[in-house]
């Protein structure tokens, strides 16, 4: 979600100031992540860093920072007794860093963070605590997120949304576009039929391709961080698409496929015929999703996503799939 974010920051800072809220540090059992963020407008505010009486108490004061600009550190304290619950009862503390972002040069900072994003490229954004400083972005490698706090600054990479290459519009794939966005894919869709793969149907995709699947492939790779899904309607529009995978060495993150067992290892021995090396077909996941039962296209969706989370936040090496 870091490029809506930062699309939401630039275009609300054309306009007004806002604060950036940064979980810059953690201890023991917190509901977010040291990275985690959200934005504070006047009357409106952009994800979460927790929700509860710990949030409101940033809002708080993040609405305070939009007069004073005094940024600041605080701490939400989640050790409290249960009976006497104050800002929550996780066990833990968070760390924020409360930052005012306003004026032409955080115009610019914020677009040219969220330019860079869409564009695949990995950045570097430095937040300095001293209160003559601002943030600056520098080039970064497409490293784990290791983000750092120091005396002087928390420094964090930013790394390109991953992108959730949907191939077959059908109705399994119509649900996976809609819960995936919700999980901060960006979305792209391709499907040989423009009646299925059209803007109507997939309104969160960023692009959408009938063209055949080998040149869809050459326009949107290499991707820094790209899952493909295959949801198509049958077993040799996945061979298709597995051998392009394949042949081109595309680097994906995530390669999975729906189907049944047969339809599974009738594609397997079709690709293993082409000269696919076993280990190499390994790392594909299939038949798709985790395993909970699922029966519907949504419920389908729901377990394709829950492994796309997984994979994405189990920060495993890209993977080649050949």
């Amino acid at each position: 979600m870091a490029l809506e974010f930062y699309q939401t920051l630039a275009k609300n800072l054309r306009s007004q100031p806002v604060v950036v809220a940064t979980v810059i540090a953690t201890k023991g059992s917190v509901p977010r992540e040291v990275g985690a963020k959200m934005l504070i407008g006047a009357d409106w505010t952009l994800d979460t860093i927790g929700g509860g009486a710990g949030e409101a108490k940033i809002i708080q004061q993040g609405r305070s920072l939009l007069a004073s600009g005094n940024k600041h550190q605080t701490t939400i304290d989640l050790t409290g007794d249960a009976t006497l619950v104050k800002e929550g009862i996780c066990g833990g503390q968070m760390s924020l860093w409360l930052e005012r972002w306003l004026g032409a040069e955080a115009v610019e900072l914020a677009g040219a963070i969220a330019t860079a994003l869409q564009e695949g490229q990995a950045l570097q954004l430095n937040t300095p605590f001293a209160s003559n400083q601002i943030p600056t972005l520098t080039p970064a490698a497409r490293t784990a997120f290791n983000p750092q706090l120091t005396a002087t600054a928390f420094i964090e990479p930013l790394h390109p949304s991953a992108l959730l290459l949907i191939v077959g519009a059908g109705h399994v794939g119509k649900a996976l576009a809609q819960v995936a966005h919700i999980a901060g894919f960006q979305i792209a869709v391709q499907d040989d039929r423009p009646a299925f793969a059209n803007a109507a149907h997939y309104p969160q995709a960023q692009v959408i391709f009938t063209d055949p699947i080998e040149q869809t492939l050459q326009q949107i790779c290499p991707h820094p961080n790209l899952f493909v899904a295959l949801v198509t309607r049958g077993y040799p529009f996945d061979l298709a698409a597995l051998t392009s995978l394949y042949q081109h060495k595309v680097t994906c993150r995530y390669l999975g496929m729906i189907g049944s067992q047969k339809r599974v290892q009738t594609v397997v021995r079709s690709l293993q015929a082409q000269g696919i090396a076993t280990p190499q077909l390994a790392r594909l996941h299939a038949p798709i999703g985790l395993e909970i039962g699922a029966l519907t296209p949504g419920e389908i969706a729901i377990s394709i996503c829950a492994e796309l989370i997984r994979v994405r936040r189990g920060d495993q090496a890209i993977l080649n799939p050949v």
